[in-house]
């Protein structure tokens, strides 16, 4: 009993979880401390001293983002930028394999110095040293899989530059939570961009982000009752059969 008693005192924060969603809604994620929250609360030191000239004030037509002609793409920490998500793959793979073997065998030493003659008159009536070894194998193996996967995903989500490289490369975090009635929508995208990648329009698909991981899940209600409870999760993984 006492080496079981740690085992269900891990389990209890788990337990308690559940229950104290009981009749509530899922809350959102919070957005303080994140990498976002940090990006745009936080002014980061420049690498150097922007040069500007006596005129610049007075000029009609600037460089700078406010300007009617200005560049508003996304392009240092804390910039917004939107993420299109338009997954349209399928594959099929089918493979066959089919092998067969069979050996035989056989070694004998009837006149061996006379030796197995003389064995066989030592030997009960019928046995006999003819065929000293004797050995046989046979073995089949046939093997069929296929693999069709059909995957469609249209998206749009806002992400924030979190971090500018050394190299020029943007690392971006986006997350976005729908909640409707008790169930709650959320999509997450993170991965790193090009500013040359980004459009006009200031929006970059998905395919352009290396690294990219995006997530689209949810949790409540409904989805608690698609997954298979704790204990059963543990004794799959556990039970050898």
């Amino acid at each position: 009993m006492t080496r079981k008693l740690p085992a269900l005192l891990a389990l209890l924060p788990a337990a308690c979880g559940d229950l104290s969603q009981v009749g509530r809604a899922p809350d959102f994620s919070p957005l303080e401390g994140s990498y976002q929250h940090h990006a745009m609360y936080s002014t980061p030191m420049p690498e150097m001293a922007d040069p500007s000239g006596p005129t610049d004030a007075s000029s009609l037509w600037t460089g700078g983002t406010e300007s009617l002609l200005g560049d508003r793409r996304a392009a240092k920490r804390g910039d917004i930028l939107t993420v299109v998500i338009e997954i349209d793959d399928s594959a099929e793979i089918s493979n066959s394999t089919d092998r067969s073997r069979k050996g035989s065998q056989s070694m004998g030493i009837p006149s061996l110095f006379g030796i197995p003659q003389r064995i066989d008159d030592a030997l009960p009536e019928g046995a006999s040293m003819a065929e000293a070894v004797k050995t046989q194998s046979s073995s089949t193996f046939a093997g069929d899989g296929s693999v069709s996967r059909k995957e469609k995903l249209t998206l749009r989500v806002a992400a924030t530059v979190v971090e500018e490289l050394p190299n020029g490369v943007l690392r971006i975090e986006g997350q976005q939570e729908v909640r409707v009635n008790f169930e709650l929508r959320e999509l997450i995208v993170t991965g790193y961009v090009r500013p040359a990648d980004i459009s006009r329009q200031n929006e970059v698909t998905y395919d352009k982000i290396a690294g990219a991981r995006i997530s689209y899940g949810g949790r409540g209600q409904i989805s608690e009752v698609q997954q298979p409870r704790y204990g059963q999760q543990a004794a799959e993984i556990l039970l050898p059969f």
